[in-house]
Order: C-alpha cells, then structure tokens, then sequence
C-alpha cells in the first residue's frame, strides 16, 4: 500500500481527538473491569491516541499496522483477561487501526455529500454512533442471558470457569430440566393452547374491524379506531384488573376461554394497525370490478382483497402471537393455576426458587422471537412489492 500523506496540517488534531475520544470510552469499560474506571479513561485515552500517532505518520502500510496493533492488543489482553482477553484484544486492535487510518485518510467523508461542512459532517457521524450505542444498550441484556444459559453451575452470573472458557464451565442441564420437568411442560401446554386460539379471534376480528373502518363513508372512524386500539394505549395493569371484575360478574374467571379472550382483546389493536396500513394502498376497483362480475361479497374478499392485504394480515396476527404466548400481567388477573402460562412460570421461578432454568427458556424465547420478526420482515418487503413501492 502506498505512503500516507497527510489531507492538511490541522489533520493530526481531529484524528487524534477523535480516537482519543474512542479510547477513553474503551479504557472505561475495561478499567471498570480493573476495578479503576476513571484511571482506565485516561490511560485509554492517551494510549489510543499515541498508537494513532505512530500507526498513521511511523508505519506506512495499513495492512502491517492493523496486524501490529492486533497482535499487541491481544498479548494485552492475555495479561489481563486471558482467554476472553485475547478476544477482547483482537476486536478493539482491529477497530482502533481502522479508526486511525479511516480518520487520517480522511476516508470518512468518502460516502457524504462534499458540500457538507466540518460541522455537518460530524453531526453526520456522531448521530450514528448515538443510534449505534442505543442499539448496544439494548441488545447486551439479551445477549448476556444466552451464555448463562449454558452455566453449569446454579448461578444468575458468570462463573470463573466460563470466563476462562473451561468446557467445564458449561452444561445443557438447564436446558434438560426445562424439557424434563413437569411444571416447565405443563406451562408450555397451556401457551401453546391459549396463544394460537387467542391469535385466531384477534386476526378474525381485528381484520374485519380494520376493513370496516378503511371505508371512507364510516361514521366515527376515528372514535372507535381510538376505542379499539385502547388496549395498546392503557397500562396493562388497568386493562388485566377491568377484566378480572369484569369476567369475575359473567363466570369466565379462572376459565380456559377467559383467559383466551382476555389476550385476543390485547391482540386486536396490532391486526388493526397493520391491516390498516395494508388497506392505504388498497386499491378499491378491484373489489367494484369483482361485483360487476357478479361476485358475492364474501367471494370477493377472499379471492380480491385478502391475498393483497395477506401480508398485513399475517403480520398482524404474528404480533398478536407474541403478545400472547409473552404475556404475565393479564393472565395473573383472569387466570387460574390451571391455565399457568410459560411467561407465568418464569415469573414464579424468579419469585419463589430462583431456577436457572429461566435463562435456558429465555434463550429458547428469544429465538423464536428472531425467527418471528425474520418472517415479519420478509412479509413486510412482500407487501411493498405487491403495492409497487419497492422495485425488488
């Protein structure tokens, strides 16, 4: 790779700035680590900025440097961390390289407009970074639990070995005890009873409600949209006591279907609102072309209109799935110990004997959640190819 020249003289104070920036925050987090967070900011702060310094005006080639830094980070993180250091090591040598050749080059202002000023162009990539640590934030509370799930010890934290990666660290047997024992499975019956029942009523009536209310000459649309989409609206804990009095009065309390009503009337509101956003580029002469043809209406709906608002509707009803089969609060209230929901028992498990084996269900949770919001996606672009809004 060729010699690194310089963009202009000023050049050394931003890029060093900057990646003294990044380095402080690194030298926090390992520092805290240490047990020494303010002392870590400012060790990482200057180190950074010195490695910058002689990555960018001594070695001349990105490619050498990169694999310098690497290597020396990794030895670093040997001392400190062992195993899980090294790996540490390796991710913040690559970045700080990177940053360091990506900043000097000035490489960043490669995929911005040029006429954007120095202060535009740092809001450009500041906003990122801010999006970026907003998504960290909340992705590391669920990346945390899917390791402990495989501790083999009792615990809710991680243990010296798995921290130095010792195979005896882990163990399944949390996963074992959640697919052995009885009160675990019980649990997974009654969800996988109440949460598709109660996802069929909410496509069912939410897709006809959303259909009712697309038509422009519907008296009060918006007061019962507002009304039907309330219990996305109200705190739950509101919602679960209402029913609960409610129910209480008719004899659905403690009952199977109660309870199947009671998360079909939550689900509703997300079918509304998908369905709703499917009909807005609804095409409706289609549906007057069908009644010309001689077509009934129920005809029509099902061979015009549900396979263009298919996606909505499926959408719609995954939401409602999950806001069952994720459901505690409402189940609580309406339920009884026969109708004990996964989300129950966790709750439970965490109350009364502090099981481990949550962890091992929440992974298996979250999975299923990735699997769900994978589909939603691809029917979300299926819908904007059907309505002619994306080209692929």
């Amino acid at each position: 790779m060729a010699a690194l020249t310089p963009i202009s003289r000023t050049k050394p104070v931003f890029y060093l700035s900057v990646v003294a920036a990044f380095g402080a925050l690194a030298g926090l987090f390992v520092g805290t680590a240490q047990g020494s967070g303010p002392l870590g900011i400012v060790i990482g702060a200057i180190a950074m900025a010195a490695v910058a310094f002689v990555l960018t005006t001594v070695i001349s080639n990105e490619r050498v440097g990169r694999l310098g830094l690497m290597l020396l980070m990794a030895i670093a993180g040997w001392m400190f961390g062992g195993i899980p250091g090294i790996v540490v090591g390796l991710a913040f040598g690559w970045f700080f390289a990177w940053l360091s050749y990506w900043l000097y080059e000035g490489r960043y202002r490669a995929k911005v407009p040029p006429y954007l000023t120095g202060g535009q162009v740092l809001w450009h990539y500041t906003f990122r970074v801010i999006c970026g640590a907003i998504f960290i934030f909340l992705i590391t509370p669920i990346l945390v639990v899917m390791p402990l799930s495989f501790n083999a010890e009792n615990f809710f934290t991680f243990t010296p070995e798995m921290l130095r990666f010792d195979p005896a660290g882990y163990s399944l047997k949390h996963y074992r005890d959640f697919f052995s024992n009885q009160d675990w499975q019980n649990a997974v019956r009654n969800s996988i009873r109440i949460a598709p029942a109660a996802t069929l009523l909410s496509v069912g009536f939410g897709t006809l409600a959303a259909i009712g209310l697309s038509q422009p000459h519907m008296p009060f649309r918006r007061v019962i949209m507002a009304i039907l989409i309330s219990p996305m609206i109200v705190p739950l804990i509101i919602s679960a006591a209402g029913m609960y009095f409610f129910y209480s009065r008719i004899g659905l309390q403690g009952t199977y279907l109660g309870v199947v009503l009671a998360h079909a009337a939550l689900g509703i509101p997300f079918v509304i609102i998908t369905v709703t956003a499917t009909l807005v580029g609804f095409d409706n002469s289609l549906t007057r072309a069908a009644a010309n043809m001689g077509a009934s209406p129920v005809r029509t709906f099902f061979k015009v209109q549900m396979p263009l608002i298919l996606p909505g509707v499926i959408s719609g009803g995954l939401f409602a799935f999950i806001t069952s089969f994720d459901e505690v609060v409402v189940v609580l209230f309406v339920g009884s110990a026969g109708q004990k929901t996964l989300p129950w028992q966790m709750f439970t498990g965490l109350r009364e004997q502090i099981s481990p084996t949550i962890l091992a269900v929440a992974t298996l949770l979250v999975g299923i959640s990735i699997c769900l919001l994978t589909t939603l996606e691809f029917l979300r672009r299926r819908s904007e190819r059907l309505r002619g809004m994306s080209p692929s």
